[in-house]
């Protein structure tokens, strides 16, 4: 059983299942994060959607270089979560399918390539608090521990 957070599924709502891949980044003692510049900025761990044909080890990857303009080695999977949410950029109602993992940044290659996103470094108690998912907030709190 995958833990849900948020809210739950709009009885008769059709939901279109969008599988993610997000990544804890642990940096001298504290976690590289993105944030993102939308009508309220939003804390998150750098990842996204697995497009079609992409592991999800291949979408981490390209994620983590597209948000942050990373290169990270050794991904580990710690575990997944879903949340039913509208996604405004697709106009669509998905449940997301966010698989969590653990990897090493090793070297910042670029400024992060999608302009609404900014690199941002912050203790992991600080994370656990700023990150907007609760999902997220899970994953960094077992970490933490």
């Amino acid at each position: 059983m995958i833990r849900r957070v948020g809210s739950p599924p709009e009885a008769g709502r059709r939901y279109t299942v969008r599988p993610g891949a997000y990544a804890i980044l642990p940096l001298q003692q504290r976690l590289l994060l993105t944030g993102q510049d939308a009508e309220i900025f939003d804390i998150q761990l750098p990842g996204g959607g697995i497009d079609p044909g992409e592991s999800h080890i291949q979408a981490l990857h390209r994620e983590v270089r597209e948000e942050l303009g990373w290169v990270i080695a050794s991904p580990r999977r710690l575990g997944a979560f879903r949340r039913f949410v509208f996604m405004p950029d697709y106009d669509l109602w998905a449940e997301k399918l966010c698989h969590v993992y653990i990897a090493r940044p090793i070297y910042q290659v670029s400024e992060p390539l999608e302009a609404d996103h900014v690199h941002l470094v912050l203790d992991p108690s600080e994370a656990v608090v700023a990150l907007g998912c609760e999902g997220a907030r899970h994953f960094v709190s077992k970490f933490v521990r």
